[in-house]
Protein backbone atom coordinates (compact mmCIF):
# COMPACT_ATOMS: atom_id res chain seq x y z
CA UNK A 1 0.00 0.00 0.00
CA UNK A 2 1.19 3.22 -0.87
CA UNK A 3 1.96 5.36 1.96
CA UNK A 4 0.54 8.70 1.91
CA UNK A 5 1.87 12.17 2.95
CA UNK A 6 0.24 13.36 6.87
CA UNK A 7 -2.69 15.36 6.70
CA UNK A 8 -0.53 18.26 8.49
CA UNK A 9 1.55 18.34 5.01
CA UNK A 10 -1.67 18.99 2.90
CA UNK A 11 -3.12 21.88 4.99
CA UNK A 12 0.29 23.28 4.56
CA UNK A 13 0.37 22.83 0.76
CA UNK A 14 -2.75 24.03 0.07
CA UNK A 15 -1.88 27.65 1.32
CA UNK A 16 0.41 27.66 -1.38
CA UNK A 17 -1.95 26.23 -4.41
CA UNK A 18 -2.45 28.59 -6.88
CA UNK A 19 -3.77 27.20 -10.06
CA UNK A 20 -5.57 29.51 -11.79
CA UNK A 21 -3.04 29.07 -15.25
CA UNK A 22 -4.58 25.04 -15.16
CA UNK A 23 -6.62 24.23 -18.03
CA UNK A 24 -8.68 21.34 -16.66
CA UNK A 25 -10.83 22.60 -13.82
CA UNK A 26 -14.04 21.43 -11.47
CA UNK A 27 -15.98 22.44 -8.64
CA UNK A 28 -16.60 19.86 -5.94
CA UNK A 29 -18.63 20.19 -2.87
CA UNK A 30 -18.11 18.17 0.27
CA UNK A 31 -21.28 17.23 2.42
CA UNK A 32 -20.80 15.11 5.41
CA UNK A 33 -22.82 14.28 8.55
CA UNK A 34 -19.68 14.46 10.57
CA UNK A 35 -16.78 16.67 11.53
CA UNK A 36 -14.01 15.97 8.20
CA UNK A 37 -11.75 17.91 8.81
CA UNK A 38 -8.56 18.48 6.27
CA UNK A 39 -10.66 17.11 3.46
CA UNK A 40 -11.08 19.90 1.16
CA UNK A 41 -7.51 21.24 1.31
CA UNK A 42 -6.10 17.59 0.72
CA UNK A 43 -8.46 17.42 -2.37
CA UNK A 44 -7.20 20.99 -3.85
CA UNK A 45 -3.81 20.07 -3.12
CA UNK A 46 -4.22 16.68 -4.92
CA UNK A 47 -5.88 18.40 -7.71
CA UNK A 48 -3.27 20.95 -8.19
CA UNK A 49 -0.82 18.12 -8.59
CA UNK A 50 -2.66 17.03 -11.46
CA UNK A 51 -2.87 20.41 -13.16
CA UNK A 52 -6.79 20.50 -12.30
CA UNK A 53 -7.87 24.18 -11.05
CA UNK A 54 -10.30 23.00 -8.32
CA UNK A 55 -12.97 25.17 -6.33
CA UNK A 56 -14.75 23.88 -3.17
CA UNK A 57 -17.72 24.14 -1.00
CA UNK A 58 -17.93 22.55 2.18
CA UNK A 59 -21.32 22.59 3.73
CA UNK A 60 -22.15 23.73 7.50
CA UNK A 61 -21.47 20.70 10.35
CA UNK A 62 -24.26 17.62 9.45
CA UNK A 63 -26.11 20.18 7.24
CA UNK A 64 -26.81 18.27 4.49
CA UNK A 65 -30.40 17.83 4.00
CA UNK A 66 -31.10 21.05 4.46
CA UNK A 67 -28.66 22.32 2.07
CA UNK A 68 -29.96 19.39 -0.87
CA UNK A 69 -33.85 20.24 0.31
CA UNK A 70 -33.53 23.76 0.17
CA UNK A 71 -33.44 24.91 -3.70
CA UNK A 72 -32.32 28.56 -2.43
CA UNK A 73 -29.12 27.24 -0.03
CA UNK A 74 -25.32 27.95 -0.82
CA UNK A 75 -24.75 24.19 -2.22
CA UNK A 76 -27.03 25.09 -5.45
CA UNK A 77 -25.47 28.55 -5.61
CA UNK A 78 -22.28 26.98 -5.97
CA UNK A 79 -23.12 24.82 -9.08
CA UNK A 80 -20.58 22.08 -8.27
CA UNK A 81 -19.57 20.01 -10.86
CA UNK A 82 -19.53 17.25 -8.46
CA UNK A 83 -20.64 16.34 -4.75
CA UNK A 84 -19.48 14.07 -2.25
CA UNK A 85 -22.09 13.30 0.61
CA UNK A 86 -20.57 11.00 2.92
CA UNK A 87 -22.34 9.65 5.83
CA UNK A 88 -22.65 6.61 8.53
CA UNK A 89 -25.00 4.54 10.21
CA UNK A 90 -24.81 6.88 13.19
CA UNK A 91 -26.20 9.59 11.10
CA UNK A 92 -28.85 7.43 9.98
CA UNK A 93 -29.39 5.28 12.80
CA UNK A 94 -29.23 7.74 15.50
CA UNK A 95 -29.41 6.31 18.96
CA UNK A 96 -30.85 3.07 17.53
CA UNK A 97 -27.19 2.50 16.41
CA UNK A 98 -26.13 1.74 19.89
CA UNK A 99 -29.50 0.04 21.03
CA UNK A 100 -31.14 -1.66 18.22
CA UNK A 101 -32.76 -3.91 20.16
CA UNK A 102 -35.05 -1.80 21.44
CA UNK A 103 -36.96 -2.95 18.64
CA UNK A 104 -38.46 -6.04 17.64
CA UNK A 105 -36.87 -7.29 13.96
CA UNK A 106 -40.00 -6.60 11.88
CA UNK A 107 -39.25 -3.38 13.56
CA UNK A 108 -35.90 -2.53 12.52
CA UNK A 109 -36.65 -3.74 9.15
CA UNK A 110 -39.18 -1.47 8.47
CA UNK A 111 -37.27 1.33 10.34
CA UNK A 112 -34.43 0.22 7.64
CA UNK A 113 -36.74 0.81 4.22
CA UNK A 114 -37.76 4.36 6.06
CA UNK A 115 -34.15 5.26 6.18
CA UNK A 116 -33.14 3.51 2.84
CA UNK A 117 -36.06 5.81 0.70
CA UNK A 118 -35.09 8.98 2.92
CA UNK A 119 -31.63 8.42 1.63
CA UNK A 120 -32.84 7.60 -2.14
CA UNK A 121 -35.42 10.02 -2.64
CA UNK A 122 -32.55 13.21 -1.15
CA UNK A 123 -29.95 11.39 -3.36
CA UNK A 124 -32.17 11.91 -6.66
CA UNK A 125 -33.25 15.71 -4.99
CA UNK A 126 -30.09 16.93 -5.28
CA UNK A 127 -29.43 15.58 -9.28
CA UNK A 128 -32.33 16.76 -10.22
CA UNK A 129 -31.63 20.24 -8.69
CA UNK A 130 -28.14 20.89 -9.94
CA UNK A 131 -26.23 19.50 -12.34
CA UNK A 132 -23.86 17.55 -10.74
CA UNK A 133 -22.62 14.33 -10.33
CA UNK A 134 -23.23 12.58 -7.14
CA UNK A 135 -21.14 10.39 -4.94
CA UNK A 136 -22.61 9.47 -2.39
CA UNK A 137 -20.84 6.71 0.50
CA UNK A 138 -21.96 3.51 1.77
CA UNK A 139 -22.09 2.69 5.05
CA UNK A 140 -19.44 1.06 7.18
CA UNK A 141 -20.65 -2.05 8.91
CA UNK A 142 -19.04 -2.53 12.55
CA UNK A 143 -17.54 -4.95 14.17
CA UNK A 144 -19.24 -4.10 17.36
CA UNK A 145 -22.40 -5.91 18.21
CA UNK A 146 -24.16 -5.05 21.60
CA UNK A 147 -25.52 -8.78 21.62
CA UNK A 148 -21.64 -10.28 21.13
CA UNK A 149 -21.55 -13.49 19.74
CA UNK A 150 -24.98 -13.78 19.33
CA UNK A 151 -25.06 -11.18 16.72
CA UNK A 152 -24.89 -14.07 14.42
CA UNK A 153 -28.04 -15.56 15.36
CA UNK A 154 -30.16 -12.78 16.40
CA UNK A 155 -33.02 -12.18 13.19
CA UNK A 156 -32.64 -8.69 11.41
CA UNK A 157 -29.57 -7.95 13.76
CA UNK A 158 -27.51 -4.95 13.63
CA UNK A 159 -24.95 -6.10 11.48
CA UNK A 160 -27.98 -7.05 8.96
CA UNK A 161 -29.47 -3.55 9.02
CA UNK A 162 -26.45 -2.42 7.69
CA UNK A 163 -25.85 -4.72 4.87
CA UNK A 164 -29.86 -4.09 3.85
CA UNK A 165 -29.06 -0.46 3.97
CA UNK A 166 -26.34 -0.80 1.80
CA UNK A 167 -28.18 -3.03 -0.71
CA UNK A 168 -31.31 -1.09 -1.08
CA UNK A 169 -29.55 2.07 -1.96
CA UNK A 170 -27.17 0.10 -4.40
CA UNK A 171 -30.59 -1.27 -5.63
CA UNK A 172 -32.64 2.17 -5.61
CA UNK A 173 -29.70 4.14 -7.19
CA UNK A 174 -27.74 1.84 -9.42
CA UNK A 175 -29.85 3.22 -12.68
CA UNK A 176 -29.07 6.41 -12.08
CA UNK A 177 -26.87 7.75 -14.39
CA UNK A 178 -25.68 10.71 -12.16
CA UNK A 179 -25.11 8.96 -8.82
CA UNK A 180 -22.07 6.93 -8.26
CA UNK A 181 -21.86 5.30 -4.65
CA UNK A 182 -18.64 4.88 -2.67
CA UNK A 183 -17.88 1.76 -1.46
CA UNK A 184 -16.81 3.74 2.08
CA UNK A 185 -17.20 0.06 4.03
CA UNK A 186 -14.08 -1.45 1.79
CA UNK A 187 -12.32 1.44 2.65
CA UNK A 188 -12.41 0.63 6.35
CA UNK A 189 -12.52 -3.29 6.22
CA UNK A 190 -9.27 -1.79 3.87
CA UNK A 191 -7.01 0.09 7.07
CA UNK A 192 -9.30 -1.34 9.74
CA UNK A 193 -11.73 0.04 11.56
CA UNK A 194 -9.95 0.22 14.59
CA UNK A 195 -7.49 2.87 12.54
CA UNK A 196 -9.96 4.98 10.54
CA UNK A 197 -12.48 5.10 13.78
CA UNK A 198 -10.53 7.18 16.64
CA UNK A 199 -12.51 7.40 19.70
CA UNK A 200 -11.21 10.18 20.78
CA UNK A 201 -10.90 12.55 17.73
CA UNK A 202 -14.68 11.21 17.82
CA UNK A 203 -15.64 12.06 21.14
CA UNK A 204 -14.17 15.58 21.03
CA UNK A 205 -14.93 16.52 17.91
CA UNK A 206 -17.50 14.13 15.99
CA UNK A 207 -14.58 13.09 13.67
CA UNK A 208 -15.45 9.46 12.47
CA UNK A 209 -12.58 9.26 10.28
CA UNK A 210 -9.46 9.94 11.70
CA UNK A 211 -7.30 12.59 10.85
CA UNK A 212 -4.68 10.21 9.85
CA UNK A 213 -6.89 8.77 7.59
CA UNK A 214 -7.78 11.45 5.99
CA UNK A 215 -5.11 11.66 2.81
CA UNK A 216 -6.09 7.87 2.16
CA UNK A 217 -9.64 8.98 1.69
CA UNK A 218 -9.04 11.48 -0.74
CA UNK A 219 -7.04 9.59 -2.88
CA UNK A 220 -9.42 7.13 -2.94
CA UNK A 221 -12.49 10.60 -4.17
CA UNK A 222 -9.62 11.66 -6.66
CA UNK A 223 -10.63 8.97 -8.87
CA UNK A 224 -13.95 10.47 -9.33
CA UNK A 225 -12.75 13.36 -10.17
CA UNK A 226 -9.82 12.32 -13.00
CA UNK A 227 -12.90 10.30 -14.36
CA UNK A 228 -15.27 13.08 -14.60
CA UNK A 229 -12.38 15.16 -16.25
CA UNK A 230 -11.21 11.92 -18.40
CA UNK A 231 -8.17 11.95 -17.15
CA UNK A 232 -7.86 7.96 -16.99
CA UNK A 233 -5.12 6.26 -18.00
CA UNK A 234 -5.69 3.87 -21.09
CA UNK A 235 -2.57 1.59 -21.27
CA UNK A 236 -0.33 -0.16 -18.73
CA UNK A 237 3.49 -0.57 -20.62
CA UNK A 238 4.75 -3.98 -19.02
CA UNK A 239 8.95 -4.80 -18.88
CA UNK A 240 9.14 -8.92 -18.86
CA UNK A 241 11.77 -10.24 -16.59
CA UNK A 242 11.19 -10.02 -12.47
CA UNK A 243 7.83 -7.54 -13.20
CA UNK A 244 6.04 -10.51 -15.83
CA UNK A 245 7.44 -13.35 -14.77
CA UNK A 246 10.24 -13.98 -12.30
CA UNK A 247 13.50 -14.44 -13.39
CA UNK A 248 15.42 -13.78 -16.40
CA UNK A 249 14.84 -15.40 -19.34
CA UNK A 250 18.14 -14.75 -20.91
CA UNK A 251 19.74 -16.48 -18.33
CA UNK A 252 17.80 -18.98 -16.03
CA UNK A 253 15.85 -20.18 -19.82
CA UNK A 254 12.36 -20.86 -20.48
CA UNK A 255 12.19 -23.87 -17.50
CA UNK A 256 13.88 -21.65 -14.88
CA UNK A 257 11.43 -18.52 -15.24
CA UNK A 258 9.37 -18.67 -11.67
CA UNK A 259 5.44 -18.63 -12.96
CA UNK A 260 2.67 -20.81 -10.70
CA UNK A 261 5.05 -23.23 -9.27
CA UNK A 262 6.41 -21.77 -6.09
CA UNK A 263 5.44 -18.48 -3.52
CA UNK A 264 7.48 -16.13 -6.13
CA UNK A 265 6.14 -18.11 -8.90
CA UNK A 266 2.47 -17.97 -7.83
CA UNK A 267 2.94 -14.16 -6.45
CA UNK A 268 3.52 -13.53 -10.23
CA UNK A 269 0.31 -15.75 -11.63
CA UNK A 270 -2.01 -13.63 -9.64
CA UNK A 271 0.05 -10.19 -10.88
CA UNK A 272 -1.44 -11.40 -14.43
CA UNK A 273 -4.81 -12.12 -13.45
CA UNK A 274 -5.05 -8.83 -12.06
CA UNK A 275 -3.43 -6.95 -15.56
CA UNK A 276 -6.52 -9.64 -17.13
CA UNK A 277 -9.10 -8.04 -15.16
CA UNK A 278 -7.77 -4.50 -16.48
CA UNK A 279 -7.67 -5.79 -19.62
CA UNK A 280 -10.63 -7.14 -20.13
CA UNK A 281 -12.52 -3.82 -19.13
CA UNK A 282 -10.83 -1.87 -21.86
CA UNK A 283 -7.09 -1.17 -20.41
CA UNK A 284 -4.75 -1.92 -23.34
CA UNK A 285 -1.55 -3.53 -22.79
CA UNK A 286 2.23 -3.00 -24.13
CA UNK A 287 5.40 -4.90 -23.59
CA UNK A 288 8.63 -2.92 -23.50
CA UNK A 289 11.73 -4.99 -22.29
CA UNK A 290 15.05 -5.53 -23.15
CA UNK A 291 15.45 -9.06 -24.53
CA UNK A 292 15.82 -11.41 -27.21
CA UNK A 293 12.49 -11.52 -29.04
CA UNK A 294 12.59 -15.19 -29.76
CA UNK A 295 13.31 -16.03 -26.23
CA UNK A 296 10.91 -13.79 -24.41
CA UNK A 297 8.10 -14.06 -27.17
CA UNK A 298 8.42 -17.88 -26.48
CA UNK A 299 7.20 -17.45 -22.83
CA UNK A 300 4.32 -15.87 -23.94
CA UNK A 301 3.27 -18.18 -25.90
CA UNK A 302 4.34 -21.61 -24.88
CA UNK A 303 4.58 -21.25 -20.96
CA UNK A 304 1.47 -23.37 -19.46
CA UNK A 305 1.41 -20.82 -16.36
CA UNK A 306 1.41 -18.03 -18.28
CA UNK A 307 -2.13 -16.25 -17.74
CA UNK A 308 -1.29 -13.43 -20.29
CA UNK A 309 -1.65 -14.55 -23.74
CA UNK A 310 0.12 -13.07 -26.82
CA UNK A 311 -3.55 -11.25 -28.37
CA UNK A 312 -3.58 -9.88 -24.75
CA UNK A 313 -0.96 -7.29 -25.73
CA UNK A 314 -1.87 -4.49 -28.32
CA UNK A 315 1.79 -3.14 -28.95
CA UNK A 316 4.90 -5.26 -28.43
CA UNK A 317 8.33 -4.02 -28.07
CA UNK A 318 10.88 -6.70 -27.75
CA UNK A 319 14.10 -5.85 -28.43
CA UNK A 320 17.42 -3.88 -27.26
CA UNK A 321 16.53 -0.59 -27.57
CA UNK A 322 16.13 1.94 -24.92
CA UNK A 323 13.28 2.38 -23.55
CA UNK A 324 12.30 5.60 -24.14
CA UNK A 325 12.15 4.89 -27.89
CA UNK A 326 10.09 2.00 -27.33
CA UNK A 327 7.87 4.42 -25.62
CA UNK A 328 7.20 6.82 -28.33
CA UNK A 329 7.22 3.81 -30.57
CA UNK A 330 4.12 2.25 -28.82
CA UNK A 331 2.99 5.71 -28.08
CA UNK A 332 2.83 6.13 -32.04
CA UNK A 333 1.46 2.61 -32.92
CA UNK A 334 -1.59 2.85 -30.58
CA UNK A 335 -1.78 6.41 -31.45
CA UNK A 336 -2.52 7.66 -27.87
CA UNK A 337 -0.37 10.53 -25.83
CA UNK A 338 2.35 9.52 -23.66
CA UNK A 339 0.31 11.22 -20.84
CA UNK A 340 -2.47 8.03 -21.15
CA UNK A 341 0.48 5.48 -20.32
CA UNK A 342 1.43 4.01 -17.34
CA UNK A 343 5.34 2.31 -17.24
CA UNK A 344 5.85 -0.82 -15.16
CA UNK A 345 9.20 -2.27 -14.51
CA UNK A 346 11.66 -3.52 -11.61
CA UNK A 347 14.49 -2.10 -12.96
CA UNK A 348 14.87 1.28 -11.06
CA UNK A 349 17.47 2.59 -13.62
CA UNK A 350 15.16 2.20 -16.60
CA UNK A 351 12.29 3.62 -14.38
CA UNK A 352 14.27 6.89 -13.74
CA UNK A 353 15.29 7.28 -17.13
CA UNK A 354 11.52 7.51 -18.46
CA UNK A 355 10.47 9.35 -15.72
CA UNK A 356 13.59 12.40 -16.43
CA UNK A 357 12.78 11.74 -20.36
CA UNK A 358 9.04 11.20 -20.59
CA UNK A 359 7.68 13.04 -17.28
CA UNK A 360 4.24 12.56 -18.68
CA UNK A 361 4.15 8.89 -18.72
CA UNK A 362 3.24 7.63 -15.01
CA UNK A 363 6.23 5.56 -14.00
CA UNK A 364 6.05 2.82 -11.54
CA UNK A 365 9.04 0.39 -10.00
CA UNK A 366 7.64 -3.09 -8.98
CA UNK A 367 10.67 -4.25 -6.62
CA UNK A 368 12.02 -7.62 -7.69
CA UNK A 369 12.88 -8.47 -3.97
CA UNK A 370 9.01 -7.90 -2.89
CA UNK A 371 7.39 -9.46 -5.80
CA UNK A 372 4.15 -10.94 -3.58
CA UNK A 373 2.92 -7.31 -3.05
CA UNK A 374 2.80 -6.97 -6.81
CA UNK A 375 -0.93 -7.94 -6.93
CA UNK A 376 -2.00 -5.75 -4.08
CA UNK A 377 0.35 -2.15 -5.45
CA UNK A 378 -1.34 -2.85 -8.87
CA UNK A 379 -5.02 -3.41 -6.83
CA UNK A 380 -3.88 0.14 -5.27
CA UNK A 381 -3.06 1.93 -8.44
CA UNK A 382 -6.55 0.96 -10.28
CA UNK A 383 -8.08 4.46 -9.64
CA UNK A 384 -5.77 5.61 -12.08
CA UNK A 385 -7.86 3.59 -14.42
CA UNK A 386 -11.07 3.93 -13.43
CA UNK A 387 -14.11 5.21 -15.80
CA UNK A 388 -17.36 6.28 -14.56
CA UNK A 389 -19.22 4.07 -16.85
CA UNK A 390 -17.95 0.95 -18.39
CA UNK A 391 -18.93 1.14 -22.41
CA UNK A 392 -18.97 -1.69 -24.91
CA UNK A 393 -16.39 -0.23 -26.84
CA UNK A 394 -14.18 -0.08 -23.66
CA UNK A 395 -14.66 -3.75 -22.99
CA UNK A 396 -13.84 -4.60 -26.55
CA UNK A 397 -10.99 -1.93 -26.78
CA UNK A 398 -8.13 -4.94 -26.79
CA UNK A 399 -10.09 -6.41 -29.91
CA UNK A 400 -10.22 -3.22 -31.51
CA UNK A 401 -6.69 -2.97 -31.13
CA UNK A 402 -5.61 -6.31 -32.78
CA UNK A 403 -7.67 -5.49 -35.29
CA UNK A 404 -6.27 -2.67 -35.98
CA UNK A 405 -3.14 -4.31 -36.37
CA UNK A 406 -4.33 -6.16 -39.15
CA UNK A 407 -5.53 -3.73 -41.18
CA UNK A 408 -2.10 -1.76 -40.44
CA UNK A 409 -0.51 -5.04 -41.95
CA UNK A 410 -3.54 -5.51 -44.78
CA UNK A 411 -2.34 -1.85 -46.02
CA UNK A 412 1.23 -2.89 -46.39
CA UNK A 413 0.30 -5.46 -48.02
CA UNK A 414 -1.95 -3.32 -50.52
CA UNK A 415 0.47 -0.90 -51.01
CA UNK A 416 -1.89 1.98 -52.35
CA UNK A 417 -4.15 3.83 -50.14
CA UNK A 418 -7.08 4.43 -52.73
CA UNK A 419 -7.30 0.31 -53.45
CA UNK A 420 -6.91 -0.11 -49.79
CA UNK A 421 -10.15 1.64 -48.60
CA UNK A 422 -11.96 -0.05 -51.53
CA UNK A 423 -10.73 -3.45 -50.06
CA UNK A 424 -11.93 -2.39 -46.47
CA UNK A 425 -15.76 -2.55 -46.68
CA UNK A 426 -16.13 0.51 -44.51
CA UNK A 427 -19.34 1.30 -43.26
CA UNK A 428 -20.87 3.64 -41.14
CA UNK A 429 -24.50 3.60 -39.05
CA UNK A 430 -25.60 6.61 -37.86
CA UNK A 431 -27.68 6.32 -34.76
CA UNK A 432 -29.77 8.71 -32.87
CA UNK A 433 -28.59 9.53 -29.03
CA UNK A 434 -30.55 7.34 -27.08
CA UNK A 435 -29.96 5.33 -23.45
CA UNK A 436 -27.64 3.29 -25.22
CA UNK A 437 -25.63 5.73 -26.83
CA UNK A 438 -25.08 8.36 -24.85
CA UNK A 439 -22.96 7.27 -22.54
CA UNK A 440 -20.71 6.83 -25.30
CA UNK A 441 -20.82 10.12 -26.70
CA UNK A 442 -19.83 11.78 -23.55
CA UNK A 443 -17.24 9.43 -23.12
CA UNK A 444 -15.64 9.95 -26.91
CA UNK A 445 -16.00 14.55 -26.15
CA UNK A 446 -14.38 14.01 -22.83
CA UNK A 447 -11.60 11.44 -23.56
CA UNK A 448 -11.01 12.55 -27.64
CA UNK A 449 -8.14 14.83 -28.23
CA UNK A 450 -6.68 14.67 -31.80
CA UNK A 451 -9.42 14.63 -34.09
CA UNK A 452 -11.78 16.99 -32.48
CA UNK A 453 -13.03 20.09 -33.85
CA UNK A 454 -13.94 21.93 -31.06
CA UNK A 455 -12.76 19.65 -27.87
CA UNK A 456 -16.16 20.72 -26.00
CA UNK A 457 -16.23 18.37 -22.83
CA UNK A 458 -19.48 17.14 -22.12
CA UNK A 459 -21.01 15.21 -19.61
CA UNK A 460 -23.88 12.60 -20.16
CA UNK A 461 -26.74 14.60 -18.82
CA UNK A 462 -25.35 17.26 -21.12
CA UNK A 463 -25.67 14.89 -23.95
CA UNK A 464 -29.16 13.82 -22.44
CA UNK A 465 -30.44 17.41 -22.77
CA UNK A 466 -28.92 18.26 -25.84
CA UNK A 467 -30.20 14.79 -27.38
CA UNK A 468 -33.82 15.93 -25.52
CA UNK A 469 -33.55 19.95 -27.25
CA UNK A 470 -35.19 20.24 -31.08
CA UNK A 471 -32.65 23.05 -31.65
CA UNK A 472 -30.18 20.19 -31.73
CA UNK A 473 -28.69 16.99 -33.45
CA UNK A 474 -27.13 14.61 -31.44
CA UNK A 475 -25.90 11.35 -33.42
CA UNK A 476 -22.79 9.18 -33.64
CA UNK A 477 -21.46 6.67 -35.67
CA UNK A 478 -20.96 2.87 -35.51
CA UNK A 479 -18.08 2.03 -37.50
CA UNK A 480 -17.52 -1.58 -39.31
CA UNK A 481 -15.18 -2.64 -41.94
CA UNK A 482 -13.44 -6.13 -43.48
CA UNK A 483 -11.45 -6.69 -40.33
CA UNK A 484 -14.40 -6.27 -37.68
CA UNK A 485 -16.20 -3.47 -35.43
CA UNK A 486 -14.61 -0.62 -34.34
CA UNK A 487 -18.06 0.39 -32.08
CA UNK A 488 -19.12 3.65 -31.86
CA UNK A 489 -16.19 5.61 -32.78
CA UNK A 490 -17.29 9.02 -34.03
CA UNK A 491 -19.91 11.66 -32.90
CA UNK A 492 -21.24 14.76 -33.67
CA UNK A 493 -23.54 17.42 -32.03
CA UNK A 494 -25.28 20.37 -34.82
CA UNK A 495 -26.71 23.64 -33.51
CA UNK A 496 -30.68 24.36 -35.54
CA UNK A 497 -29.95 28.32 -35.13
CA UNK A 498 -32.35 29.21 -37.57
CA UNK A 499 -34.34 28.59 -40.62
CA UNK A 500 -31.76 28.85 -43.12
CA UNK A 501 -28.29 28.05 -41.11
CA UNK A 502 -27.02 25.01 -38.88
CA UNK A 503 -23.66 25.26 -36.79
CA UNK A 504 -21.34 22.41 -35.53
CA UNK A 505 -20.89 22.42 -32.54
CA UNK A 506 -18.91 19.00 -32.13
CA UNK A 507 -17.42 16.98 -34.15
CA UNK A 508 -15.17 14.14 -33.40
CA UNK A 509 -13.66 10.68 -34.59
CA UNK A 510 -11.70 8.51 -32.54
CA UNK A 511 -7.89 7.74 -33.32
CA UNK A 512 -8.58 4.13 -34.57
CA UNK A 513 -10.72 5.35 -37.80
CA UNK A 514 -8.53 8.66 -38.32
CA UNK A 515 -6.88 8.35 -42.07
CA UNK A 516 -10.07 6.30 -43.45
CA UNK A 517 -12.30 9.00 -44.93
CA UNK A 518 -15.35 8.24 -42.33
CA UNK A 519 -14.90 12.40 -41.41
CA UNK A 520 -15.54 13.18 -45.05
CA UNK A 521 -18.45 10.67 -44.85
CA UNK A 522 -20.14 11.77 -41.88
CA UNK A 523 -19.63 15.47 -42.85
CA UNK A 524 -21.34 14.69 -45.97
CA UNK A 525 -23.90 13.28 -44.11
CA UNK A 526 -24.56 16.65 -42.35
CA UNK A 527 -24.47 18.31 -45.28
CA UNK A 528 -27.35 16.16 -46.85
CA UNK A 529 -29.39 15.92 -43.82
CA UNK A 530 -29.14 20.06 -43.90
CA UNK A 531 -29.88 20.76 -47.71
CA UNK A 532 -33.38 18.07 -47.24
CA UNK A 533 -34.41 20.16 -44.39
CA UNK A 534 -33.93 23.87 -46.71
CA UNK A 535 -30.80 25.02 -44.70
CA UNK A 536 -29.09 26.76 -47.35
CA UNK A 537 -25.70 27.28 -44.71
CA UNK A 538 -23.80 24.47 -42.79
CA UNK A 539 -21.12 26.29 -40.52
CA UNK A 540 -18.17 25.31 -38.37
CA UNK A 541 -15.47 25.90 -35.90
CA UNK A 542 -11.80 24.74 -35.56
CA UNK A 543 -10.71 25.71 -32.61
CA UNK A 544 -6.76 24.43 -31.97
CA UNK A 545 -5.16 22.86 -28.94
CA UNK A 546 -1.83 21.55 -28.46
CA UNK A 547 -3.02 17.57 -29.61
CA UNK A 548 -5.95 18.60 -32.14
CA UNK A 549 -3.66 18.90 -35.57
CA UNK A 550 -5.28 15.90 -37.12
CA UNK A 551 -8.40 18.12 -37.97
CA UNK A 552 -7.20 20.67 -38.73
CA UNK A 553 -7.64 21.21 -42.17
CA UNK A 554 -11.11 18.98 -42.16
CA UNK A 555 -12.82 22.18 -43.50
CA UNK A 556 -10.85 23.57 -46.13
CA UNK A 557 -10.70 19.86 -47.60
CA UNK A 558 -13.89 19.58 -47.94
CA UNK A 559 -14.80 23.12 -49.47
CA UNK A 560 -16.09 25.20 -46.67
CA UNK A 561 -14.86 28.57 -46.50
CA UNK A 562 -13.43 30.57 -43.92
CA UNK A 563 -15.48 33.56 -42.39
CA UNK A 564 -14.03 35.03 -39.18
CA UNK A 565 -13.96 32.44 -36.78
CA UNK A 566 -15.86 30.14 -38.55
CA UNK A 567 -15.87 27.85 -41.97
CA UNK A 568 -18.82 28.27 -44.17
CA UNK A 569 -20.39 25.63 -46.41
CA UNK A 570 -23.32 26.47 -49.35
CA UNK A 571 -25.55 23.71 -49.11
CA UNK A 572 -25.97 24.28 -53.08
CA UNK A 573 -22.47 23.86 -53.62
CA UNK A 574 -21.15 20.14 -54.98
CA UNK A 575 -19.55 18.11 -52.53
CA UNK A 576 -17.46 14.52 -53.35
CA UNK A 577 -18.86 11.81 -51.17
CA UNK A 578 -16.68 8.95 -50.37
CA UNK A 579 -17.29 6.45 -52.50
CA UNK A 580 -15.59 3.63 -50.28
CA UNK A 581 -18.05 4.33 -47.62
CA UNK A 582 -21.49 2.91 -46.93
CA UNK A 583 -23.55 5.01 -44.85
CA UNK A 584 -26.70 3.99 -43.62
Amino acid sequence: MPSEEKLSSYLNKSKLVSNSNHTKKIRIAILGGFTLNGLEETMRVKCDEKKIQCTTYVSGYNQYNQEILDEKSQLYKFSPDITFLIIDCRNVFGELFLNPYSLSAEERKQFVQTKSDEIINLAKTLVKKSNSKLIISNFSIPSYSPIGINETREEFGLHDMVRSLNQNIKIGLRLEPEIFIYDLNSFVSKFGEHNVFNYKQFFYGDIRISLDYIPYLAQELMGYVTAVLGLIKKCIVLDLDNTLWGGIIGEDGFEGIKLSDDPIGRAYVEFQYNLLALNQRGILLAINSKNNFDEAIQVIKEHPNMILKEDNFACVRINWNDKVANMKEISDELNIGLDSMVFVDDDPVNIEYVRSNLPEVASIQMPADNCHNNASHLKSMTALFDMLKLTDEDKARNKMYLEQRKRAEFKTQVGNLENFLKQMNISVNIKNADDFTIPRISQLTLKTNQFNLTTRRYQEEDIRKFSQDSKKIVECAQIKDKFGDNGITAAYIVNKDNEQQWTIDTFLLSCRVIGRGVEDGILSHIIEKARKDGISQVRGEYIKTEKNQPAENLFVDFGFKKEGDFWIFDTNDQFKKPKHLVIS
